[in-house]
């Protein structure tokens, strides 16, 4: 008997300061429709001195738990490229700030912002072979790139955790993917650097070649026809990159484009900004909860990619009842509830303290979540959960 894997729960959460691209542009003396309408941006997020992976992790996985509580979970997967270990999963910290048994496994994956698909088809995997066990997939990142450089504007930060289950109530996953992988270096940070290296002409052309592939390959599998489905979710490292995205996608598949088959997708995206690992899956969560239509029952393409470079189409079907399983009163109260920085306090937060060179650092208390990096002392990290 084929056993259907996939989604009951999606949450995700983001800091409660960004700078508007407005204010960004307003300092670097440039017309702002050059963020508002290039690259389809309006909002970077900021994580504050004593926010990091975990502590966005724990954040966006805490309603999961409260709501199913941790009975039958027994693995954690935490994806991210914005990593605080060379050896340690982050997701072990965000285990005991949520008070979850001992008796599961912990991993962390990389590879660039694809990770958390990588993440799911595991933790589907693993379902389908015991469909008594769940697993917590998590995507936390914080997209960083020098002031004054080109990628600047594409900054932002968020986490997105996930409940895999066997009978999912909110997507259930197909098992038909289109795979592609090529070595190039269109975007990657060596261990030495704080932010990455970026070719950034060259990585959008190779995503759009990625997409391609992926796709080919999709259909090669014997996945559904473009026409099939009601939406697509793309990777976001800014807007604009999901409308060529779709408008490309559209010309292989010989169709007509319809971009509002992707922009509900897109608009978590505006507000938050790049989340890496996690860009995709916000998109997936905004477009179920900002569609005008029901999407109960219809099909979903999604097109996950990471630089260096690692790209996968797959499908998803909405669950009927899926609007009993969402967060999105939560989300949006997330996203309302935030403060504007001008850009001399995003500044002193782009300089935030993080204990490299091995020194005692106590954290500013700025978060204003349940969870927060309290400091660094002796090279290791103290997280403290405020109700404990």
């Amino acid at each position: 008997m084929v056993i259907s894997t996939g989604i009951s729960a999606m949450s995700f959460f983001t800091p409660h300061r960004y700078i508007s691209l407005d204010t960004l542009a307003q300092h670097h003396g440039i017309d702002p429709a050059k963020f508002s309408r290039g690259i389809g941006q309006e909002k970077i997020a900021m994580p504050g001195h004593d926010e990091d992976v975990v502590t966005l992790a724990a954040e966006a996985a805490k309603p999961i738990i409260d709501q199913f509580g941790a009975d039958g979970i027994d693995t954690i997967l935490f994806a991210t490229e914005t990593g605080i270990d060379q050896s340690k999963s982050a997701g072990i910290y965000v285990q005991r700030l949520l008070g979850l048994p001992s008796n599961l496994r912990n991993v962390e994956l990389k590879q660039a912002c694809y990770s958390a698909t990588a993440a799911l088809q595991m933790a589907c995997a693993h379902v389908a072979r015991k469909p008594d066990r769940k697993v917590l997939v998590i995507a936390s990142d914080i997209a960083r790139y020098d002031l004054d450089s080109s990628g600047e504007a594409t900054q932002g930060a968020s986490a997105v955790a996930m409940l895999v289950t066997a009978n999912p109530t909110l997507l259930e996953i197909g098992t038909v993917s289109g795979l592609f992988t090529e070595d190039i270096m269109d975007f990657w940070r060596p261990n030495h650097r704080r932010t990455p290296l970026v070719d950034g002409k060259y990585s959008a052309l190779r995503y759009l070649g990625a997409l391609v592939e992926s796709w080919r390959d999709y259909q090669a599998n014997g996945g559904l026809p473009y026409d099939g489905f009601a939406q697509f979710c793309y990777h976001l490292p800014f807007s604009r990159m999901g409308e060529k995205a779709h408008l490309r996608l559209a010309k292989e598949a010989k169709a007509e484009a319809d971009m509002q088959a992707a922009l509900p997708g897109m608009i978590y995206n505006r507000q938050v900004g790049n989340s890496y690992t996690a860009s995709m899956y916000l998109a997936i969560l905004s477009t179920l909860e900002n569609s005008e239509s029901d999407l109960a029952g219809k099909s979903l393409g999604l097109f996950s990619y990471g630089s260096g470079a690692t790209g996968e189409f797959f499908d998803a079907k909405v669950v009927e009842g899926y609007q009993d399983h969402l967060f999105a009163p939560r989300h949006r109260k997330i996203l309302e509830d935030r403060t504007a920085l001008s850009y001399d306090e995003y500044v002193a937060l782009w300089h935030a303290r993080n204990g490299e060179d091995g020194t005692d650092t106590p954290m500013p208390d700025e978060a204003k979540g349940r969870y927060r990096l309290a400091s660094i002392d002796d090279n290791k990290r103290i997280y403290v959960d405020r109700t404990a």
